[in-house]
């Protein structure tokens, strides 16, 4: 996410099994304007930056696919900043859900509509009123802060081009 003065953020990206996050380091620079936020249980490695800029001179083939990983969450964020400035929000939460689903392989999702408004940059009343037809429609099923995805081609169906574009880019690389 990125964080504004008055402390409002909004998701840039999304990053699962198949990526890093840090990735302003695959560059050599130590600094980013993002934060992340871990929204599903998991296993993960922590390698301290210091650490890692030692290695990377040493290991060329490891600093091309931390960059080449670093392009395609470039491209995902500029994706997504059209995605969250151009498409309704039924289609932003169709793409979020698509894209949580593929990082964690798993039909269940915790995360409560506080956290989906927090991400897709709206209000927590407008998440609920999607979710709520997405319910009625059959595409997912939702209980307190838990989403269970129940139809993925109607999701397929009612996000915007922007999931495709971001699932091609991860194609190019070989990241999918």
């Amino acid at each position: 996410v990125v964080t504004v003065s008055d402390g409002k953020m909004v998701e840039v990206g999304i990053v699962g099994r198949e990526g890093f996050v840090g990735t302003p380091l695959a560059g050599g620079l130590t600094k980013t304007p993002h934060r992340a936020l871990v929204h599903v249980a998991g296993d993960g490695y922590r390698v301290r930056a210091s650490v890692l800029h030692e290695v990377l001179p040493m290991a060329p083939k490891l600093r091309i696919l931390l960059t080449r990983y670093a392009l395609v969450q470039g491209m995902q964020l500029a994706q997504t900043a059209a995605c969250n400035r151009l498409h309704g929000l039924e289609q932003r939460l169709a793409r979020w859900l698509l894209m949580s689903q593929d990082r964690v392989n798993s039909n269940m999702l915790i995360m409560t509509h506080e956290r989906f408004a927090t991400l897709l940059g709206t209000d927590r009343p407008s998440v609920s009123v999607v979710a709520s037809w997405f319910q009625k429609q059959g595409i997912i099923e939702y209980k307190r802060g838990v989403v269970r995805v129940l139809s993925r081609r109607k999701l397929k169906e009612t996000a915007c081009e922007c999931y495709e574009v971001i699932q091609e880019y991860y194609l190019q690389l070989g990241l999918k």
